[in-house]
C-alpha cells in the first residue's frame, strides 16, 4: 500500500512535501512491525544457530587448552626427570671417572716402587759386586806389597851398603818390624 501523500512526494517534479518517513507517525506501524520481525528472526538465529557454535568452539577451545597444559606439564615433568637422571648418571660416570683415575694413580706409584726397588736391588747387587772385585784388587794388591817391599828394601840395602841383600833375611826384617 503506497500512502498518496507520500506517492506524490516521490514523484518526479513533486516539490514541498517530502521529510524523512521515520519521522512520519502514520509510517511507524510498519515499521515496528518490521523490526519485530526481524528482530524475531535475528533472536532465532542467534538463540539456535550463532550462539551454540559459539559456545561449541569455546568449549573445543578449553578443551584443546587444558590439554595442551596438561601435555606441557606431562612434557616437563619428564623432561626434569630426565635432567635428573642425567645430573645421577653424569655423578655416576664422575665418580668412576675419579675412582679409576685413583685406581691408575695407585697402580703406576705401586709400579714406581717396584721398578724403583728392582733398580736398587740391581745397584745394590752390582755394588756388591764392585766392592768385592775392589777387595780382590786390595787382598791381590797387598799381597804384592810384601813382595815390593822386599824388592824396595833390597834394592835400598844395595844402594846403601853396594852389598846385596838376601830375600830371605829381608822378609825376616819385615816379618820382625810388622810385629
Amino acid at each position: 500500500m503506497i500512502d498518496p501523500a507520500h506517492a506524490q512526494a516521490a514523484a518526479p517534479g513533486a516539490e514541498g512535501a517530502g521529510g524523512l518517513p521515520q519521522f512520519d507517525i502514520s509510517m511507524w506501524p510498519g515499521q515496528i512491525v518490521w523490526a519485530l520481525v526481524i528482530f524475531a528472526v535475528l533472536y532465532v538465529l542467534f538463540a539456535r544457530v550463532f550462539v551454540p557454535r559459539i559456545a561449541d568452539t569455546i568449549g573445543d577451545r578449553e578443551d584443546k587448552i587444558a590439554g595442551d597444559i596438561g601435555d606441557a606439564r606431562r612434557l616437563r615433568d619428564a623432561a626434569k626427570a630426565d635432567m635428573d637422571a642425567a645430573a645421577a648418571e653424569m655423578a655416576q660416570a664422575r665418580a668412576k671417572a675419579h675412582k679409576v683415575a685413583s685406581e691408575a694413580a695407585a697402580e703406576a706409584k705401586a709400579l714406581a716402587a717396584a721398578r724403583q726397588a728392582e733398580e736398587e736391588a740391581r745397584l745394590a747387587q752390582v755394588l756388591s759386586s764392585a766392592e768385592a772385585r775392589i777387595a780382590e784388587a786390595r787382598a791381590e794388591a797387598m799381597g804384592h806389597v810384601r813382595g815390593i817391599a822386599v824388592d824396595a828394601a833390597q834394592a835400598m840395602v844395595a844402594r846403601l851398603t853396594g852389598a846385596e841383600a838376601r830375600p830371605d833375611e829381608v822378609e825376616r826384617a819385615l816379618d820382625a818390624a810388622q810385629a
